[in-house]
Order: C-alpha cells, then structure tokens, then sequence
C-alpha cells in the first residue's frame, strides 16, 4: 500500500483527452516512451509541463523495461487544469519504498526507486496501485496559472527578427466528419493544393495526406483526428502529384447534435510559426537540471525511420527544434566525399536546391570546410559563406559535420533570422547529436545506394532488352523517352543529327503529363538546339528556362496592359505551367555512337528540383545504349530502303491491258522486309498484238534468288522482243544460269505467248521446264492441265524444249502458280494439284481477280503456320460475249 499521505486517486476532474500506448521489455523502448510522451502533450498544448512528464515517464518505464523486465503500458489523460500519466507494469510483487519504516527511498546514486522518489519531488500527487496482474504507478502534473484570456505571449521583437513567409499567408481549412472525410475545403486550400471543394468533398483526407513527417511519433494520421488536439508536420499531395510540407493544428469539436468532427488549420511548412505552439525555452534559461536528458533521444527519437529520406527528414526537424532554430537542412557526401548533396531541408522554401552539389571545401577562412563545427553569427557579414541560405532571411548559423570512422559523410547545420542566436555552446550541443546519428545516417545512406545500383542494373537490363528487340527509328526515339519519364526525370527530349553537316533536329518530346506536351515541344522549337558536344557526362542547358521566363514575362506585362502589345485574357496560365515545367534542371547528354555524335537527350525537372548524381551517371550510361541502338536502326533502315529499291526493280512495271482477256497477279515473297525473293512473274507486250507471260521459280529465297530472279526476267523480255521462239528463249536463258557458274541456281519456268483472236477466244503457245502445270478451267466447271512438263532450267547445257499450243475460249480461264502454292503444308498433309484443282473447279463464272483471290485465301487457311515459301499466282480469264 501506499505512503498515508501520498494520494491514490485523482482528484474528481473532467477527462477531455486519452492516448495510450504499449513498449515491448527492450532498451530502446525507453526512448520511444519519451518520444511518445513529449508528441502527446506538445499536440495537447502542455508544454509547460513536458519536460518534466517526460522525465518522470523515463525512469518509471525503466523501471517496467529494464529493472522488472516486463512490457509497460503508458496512458495519458489530460483535463482542464492538468494530466495524469499512468505506467503500468506486469511484476505487481516489486516491493514499493515507503518512508517510516525499515526501508527508506533510495538514493540518487541507486536505480531501484529513483523513478518514485522523483514521482514525489516533481509531481503534483503521484501514487501506487495494484491488481492482482498488474501494478500502475501514476503522477499528475498541474498546469500553471495563466491570465484569463492569454494562453502565451511573446516579446516584442523588430521586423527584421520577425519570421519570414510570402506575401499572403494561407490558412488552409478543412473539417474532417465523423466518417473520416472532407465535408468543408476553403478557399485558400484549393490554392495551396490544387484541388477544388467539389473534388475532394467526401473523400479521406487519408487519400491526400503523406504521413508522418511528424518526428519521433508513431501517430497516424487516422488516430491524429481522433485525439482532442493534435499538432505537427506532415504533407499533402497536391493536384501535380507532388508532396507540399505542411503544418498542421488539428482540433476535435462536436456539433449541435453531438456528433464529432475535427476542424484541421495547415500552413506551408515554413509558415509553421503561424500555428506552432511556442517552443520551450532554451536549456541555458531552464536551469541546469535539465540538461541531464540525452539530447540524442529527445533529437532522434525511436523507432528511427526505416528509410534514408525519412531518417534525415526527423533528423533536421530534431536539430532545428533542439537548438530552437528557424530551419535546418542536412547534406550528404558523394561517392568520391569531394561534393555534398543537398538531402533534406526544413522551413527552407519547398524543395529548396533539393539534391543540389557544392564543394567541400567551399568558402573562406575557418568557416570554409565542412569538415569541422561552424558558427556564422551573422551571415550578413559574410556574403555567400552558406549558399543554400542565400535569399532566405537567415543571419545566423551552425554546421557541424557527420563522420564516420574519420570519413566526412555530411554535413547537418541549424539557422536562424536573427543575428547571434548560436554560440560554441549551441556547435558542441548540435555535434553530439550528430556523432549520435552519423552511423546510423551512414547505414541507411550506404544501403540506398545498394539499393540504386541494383535498381539501376536491372533498369538498364531492361532498357537493354527493350532497344534491341526494335530496328526502328521511331520505335527507338519513344522507347528511348519512354525509358526515362518519370522514372529518371520529368520529362525528357531527343535531338537528331542526321549528319556530319546537318544540324540537330527535335524528334521526340514526353513529359509526364500529357497535357504539357505540346507546350513544351513548341518552347523547345522556338530556342536553339544545345552544341552537339561529344564530350562524355551531363552539361547544364538553361536555355529552356530563360525563354520560358521571357515569355511568361511578356505574357504578364501584356496582361497587365504594360507591354508593347495589346492585353490579352488568355493563355497566362499555359506559359507560366510552362515555366514552371522547365524552371528546375535541364541537362544535356550527347548520343554518341561509333565515334560520331548522333544526337542529344535532353531531361528536365520542373522548378527548384535538381537530380542526384546517381540519377546522371544512370542517364549517362543508358544514352550510350541508347545512341547505339539509335544508329542501328538508321543503319537498318538505310539497308532497308537500299534493299527494298533493288527488290522493287526486279518487279515488272504496270500489268499491260489485253484485248478482250482479264489478268490478275497476286505475289507474296517469304521473308520479312522482302518484296521480291525466288518466285517471280512478268508480262509484257511483244510485236504486232503479242503478248508474252512467265511465272518462275528459281531455287531459294532471299536476295540470292531475287538475282538470278532479275537476270531471268530481263532476259526473257530482251531474247522475245528479238523474235525467239518460246523453246530458243528457254534455251538461250539456259546457257546464262550456267554461265553464272558457282552462283548459278536451278530454275523452274513456264514461259508463253498469247495472241487475242478477233473471234474473242485466244491462242497461247506454252513451254513448261519443269515448273508446275498451268490449269485451265472451262465454263462447265471442268478443270484440266493445259501443258506437258520438261526439263527445268540452270542444271543440263543441252535442253531439247518443244512448244505447245492451246486455245483458250470465251469464259475460260488459266491459272499459272509456283510451288509455294501447291506445295503448301500442314504437317505431314500438301495442298498438292488436287488440291489446287478442287479449288479452281469451285471459281466457275468468277473474274480472273476473284479466281486469284479465292486460291490465295485457299492456301492461307490451309495451314495455321504463315508461308515459308515464295507464292505467285498469275490468273487469266478470256471475256464471254456480251449478249444482246
């Protein structure tokens, strides 16, 4: 039992708020228990009496974590005039020291005790009590007296140490239902966010909302609008999809029914002074004892972050609030440690020179080095000593580095607008903290960058994959865009040099939302191409971004009625979206590909951001795939189009037009970009009426057979046009295969001459060396070859080759194929010439168009599998009399 005198209950009061919260028995739960205390009451407004709940909560859950080794449970209950934390623990059979007897309080020197013999020095009232299972202790800390009507108040101060914010200040408000939605948005978080009421009016504000930023709490933003009072940071996604870092004042109200609601005030992150319940004092004004808290808990609080860019957030929120600053910011070291990286800033303007590089060593006198403690007391004094301050009302400043193992890996500094705030007191203070975190920084760091690089070589594993899978130009120049929007930058360009005397051409334009496209290709084609310089790396192109803010310049000053030209009531918000597109960092990486600059790629961000040195160097290499990827399709396509005007040649030109017979040719050539392989067919006009035709077949495929395909068909048109016979061309067109020696190939040929008759029918005198039989159909539908075989040709010197005559009357109609057709297989079945004529008996009264038509769509559905073979199809049909 307690002490007689020591009270075991509260006092009768009103409970307004609650959080509660259960640590597992390990060390580090000590510090969270601290952390938890201190977000709580500072959210309740409490903070005159935080240090001292969070003292006292430190040893009590000592003593349940450490010393009883159990989990302990830590409630929070606030009312009107003060709170009450409970510590519970699961060892109830721990003695309790009582005065008056035997057993005294322990000493300061002792662990066991301290925490109730501080219960008893600081505490209001404080007590025991037991369960069967469990034993609480608790304490209840008053709040002071205030005046009635002021809650705090602060010196007066002169406007130069007033804190900074833009020209309008905008409070967001929106209230939170009972169901977690929005039911009001004003007008000032419409212009802070992007969206309109009508957009998010019923929906969660866990939809917009990026959580936490809040360092050192575990709160989410579902259990921040059910607390009574809740104050912090964190962000919102905007309409552009970007995280906007906000403060915060949530507070739960009831309406005239009872049912609750919560009212949420946000302002710009670096606006924070205009809800921030103010910070405590100083630790030099609050006197010596409370120094005796570890600075590196109360900084980083637990559990840390799981990520890097989580960590160094908390981490510059720590430093800014221990030291009472007004901003802070933290740089990270490079691969090489001879450039810092700007990584995370706080009450800096958004995104402020984010993944920015400056030197180690820059700047003058002993301030000039990252690699020891600095304080600047006024900045004004020293022009340019902090470059990521300039232009930020900042005065003065203290950096401190981050080593490890003697290494310098960062660099983590706190700065105020007024003059004089920091001391090597403040530098000592700020250096412990960072020798605290530099490790764990350094691990998160190192393993980021395992994880980039092994995103990286699966990214260009990909990209590799994908470039090589096409020969196109056009395909290539969007995969190559395509590739690097948004993953590497928001959006991206492509600029071709088609040659040694050309200049660059625009090819390619993305950007990552669509709608900014055709904005951005027009700025970009009204600036000069940059310099198609082969040297290796990524240079700076600010071109873009000085013509987009020309122009937004001009549009402004003529809609304010002050330019050269006439006002105009559109078309400002297109170019300053513009602008923006291209106000952060704009680099430029030649395309060079065998010892030629083929091109550029130029990648942007929009304003205030830069890239990552990791991000570059990934770009870099994936423009040298790129531009080689680039080049073979030109090369590609150059062979293409020099293969394809060759094949073209080797077609006949236009069909001519024979009295009174209907001709129609279908070829297709196997092979992908082949107009003309093996097979062939002509027809062509002879002497006095004549016409000659022929449909071959010469061995292969490819651009081998398309030769002898050439040699072929001008042969025949020259020995024909001479008067030869049918059986003289053969055997003239014979001897030059063979002459073609080792290139020489066999080739089947079935050769004739047609003369229409004055009567409608027409007489064909054929030569068939061994090619497939031509097939005539009759009106009756009866289907029949029309010639004998002979020898084929390039394979025998002496050829006896005869002619044969055959008369094709009105309605009758000749089919001429090469083996591709008949030849045609699924599997172990061929089309074959029964086939082939089981097809031709059903084109009866059909037109020589028709008939080739139905005898290809035949051969296509006969098998699944597209044809390996060369196909041509030559169909004649002589005209039926008209009847009257």
């Amino acid at each position: 039992m307690a002490e007689p005198g020591v009270e075991t209950r509260t006092r009768s009061s009103v409970i307004t708020a609650r959080a509660a919260a259960t640590f597992d028995p390990v060390g580090r739960s000590v510090a969270s228990a601290r952390a938890f205390v201190r977000d709580t009451l500072q959210g309740w407004g409490y903070g005159d009496v935080v240090d001292d709940a969070v003292v006292l909560t430190s040893e009590l859950v000592t003593n349940a974590v450490i010393h009883a080794g159990t989990a302990a449970d830590v409630l929070c209950l606030r009312s009107e005039d003060g709170v009450r934390v409970e510590v519970g623990d699961r060892y109830p059979e721990r003695e309790v020291p009582m005065q008056g007897t035997g057993q005294g309080f322990a000493s300061l020197d002792r662990e066991n005790g301290r925490g109730l013999l501080l219960c008893a020095a600081l505490a209001s009232r404080w007590g025991v009590e037991y369960t069967p299972t469990r034993k609480h202790v608790w304490f209840r800390l008053d709040l002071p007296q205030r005046p009635v009507g002021a809650r705090s108040a602060g010196p007066a101060l002169p406007a130069s140490m007033l804190p900074v914010a833009e020209e309008r200040v905008r409070v967001a408000v929106t209230q939170i239902g009972s169901g977690g939605t929005i039911t009001v948005w004003n007008e000032d978080a419409e212009h802070l966010f992007g969206y309109t009421g009508d957009q998010v009016v019923g929906k969660p504000l866990t939809d917009l909302a990026a959580w936490p930023h809040t360092p050192g709490t575990g709160t989410g933003i579902v259990e921040a609008l059910q607390l009574s009072r809740w104050e912090g940071s964190y962000g919102i996604r905007g309409a552009d999809g970007r995280v906007i870092p906000v403060y915060a004042s949530h507070l739960r109200v009831r309406d005239t029914h009872g049912e609750p609601s919560t009212v949420c005030l946000l302002v710009r992150d670096e606006e924070r002074a205009v809800l921030q319940t103010p910070q405590r004092a100083p630790a030099s004004e609050r006197g010596a004892d409370s120094r005796s808290a570890d600075p590196f808990e109360v900084f980083i609080g637990s559990p840390a972050p799981d990520d890097l860019d989580g960590l160094l957030q908390r981490t510059v929120e720590r430093a800014r609030d221990m030291l009472d600053g007004d901003s802070a910011f933290l740089l990270l070291a490079t691969d090489d440690e001879t450039e810092l990286e700007v990584r995370a800033t706080t009450g800096l303007p958004s995104a402020r020179q984010r993944f920015a590089r400056v030197p180690v060593e820059a700047g003058t006198g002993r301030y000039g080095s990252a690699r020891m403690p600095a304080v600047h007391e006024d900045l004004s004094s020293v022009p340019g000593a902090v470059p990521l301050l300039n232009s930020t009302g900042m005065r003065s400043v203290v950096t401190v580095p981050l080593k490890v193992e003697g290494r310098l890996t960062g660099s983590l500094g706190v700065a105020a607008e007024a003059a004089g705030r920091y001391s090597n007191e403040e530098a000592l203070r700020l250096q412990f903290a960072a020798d605290r975190i530099a490790l764990a920084v350094e691990s998160a760091r190192l393993g980021e960058l395992e994880r980039l690089r092994r995103g990286s070589l699966s990214f260009l594993v990909e990209a590799s994959d994908l470039l090589a899978g096409t020969l196109d130009r056009d395909q290539t120049l969007a995969l190559m865009a395509q590739m690097t929007v948004p993953t590497l930058a928001t959006w991206c360009a492509v600029y071709t040099i088609a040659d040694q005397s050309s200049e660059p051409y625009l090819s390619y334009v993305l950007h990552e939302d669509e709608e900014r496209i055709d904005d951005l290709k027009a700025l970009l084609s009204r600036i000069d191409p940059p310099d198609p310089v082969p040297t290796p790396g990524a240079r700076v192109w600010t071109a873009p971004a000085e013509a987009a803010q020309r122009a937004a310049l001009l549009v402004s000053k003529r809609e304010l009625g002050l330019g050269s030209g006439p006002p105009v009531s559109s078309g400002i918000g297109g170019t300053m979206a513009t602008a923006a597109v291209v106000g952060g960092e704009t680099v430029v990486l030649p395309l060079v590909a065998r010892n030629r600059v083929i091109g550029m790629i130029v990648l942007g961000k929009p304003s205030d951001d830069h890239f990552r040195q990791e991000i570059l160097e990934l770009a870099e290499d994936l423009s040298r795939r790129a531009a080689l990827a680039l080049d073979n399709s030109r090369l590609y396509s150059e062979r293409m189009a020099i293969s394809q005007s060759l094949q073209r040649s080797l077609l006949p030109p236009e069909l001519p037009q024979i009295p009174g017979v209907e001709v129609e040719v279908i070829y297709r050539a196997a092979g992908e970009g082949n107009e003309v392989g093996g097979d062939f067919y002509d027809l062509f006009p002879i002497r006095d009426g004549a016409y000659g035709f022929a449909i071959g077949d010469v061995c292969g495929t490819g651009p081998e057979a398309a030769a002898v395909t050439g040699l072929a068909r001008h042969a025949l048109r020259l020995l024909a046009r001479e008067g030869f016979g049918g059986p003289a061309v053969l055997e003239r067109l014979n001897a030059a295969i063979l002459d073609e020696g080792a290139r020489s190939r066999f080739l089947t040929l079935l050769y004739g001459e047609l003369w229409p008759q004055e009567d409608g029918s027409a007489v064909l005198k054929f030569v068939c060396a061994g090619h497939p039989l031509p097939l005539r159909l009759r009106p009756d539908g009866t289907v029949e070859p029309a010639a004998e075989p002979q020898p084929l040709l390039g394979v025998m010197d002496d050829l006896e080759l005869y002619e044969q005559v055959v008369t094709l009357d009105p309605g009758d109609v000749l089919l001429c194929v090469t083996d591709g057709v008949t030849e045609r297989r699924e599997g172990t079945r061929m089309l074959g010439d029964d086939g082939l004529s089981d097809v031709l008996t059903t084109c009866t009264g059909l037109t020589a168009g028709a008939v080739a038509a139905r005898v290809l769509r035949a051969v296509e559905r006969f098998a699944a599998e597209p044809a390996s073979d060369d196909m041509a199809i030559l169909a004649m049909r002589v005209h039926e009399p008209h009847k009257d």
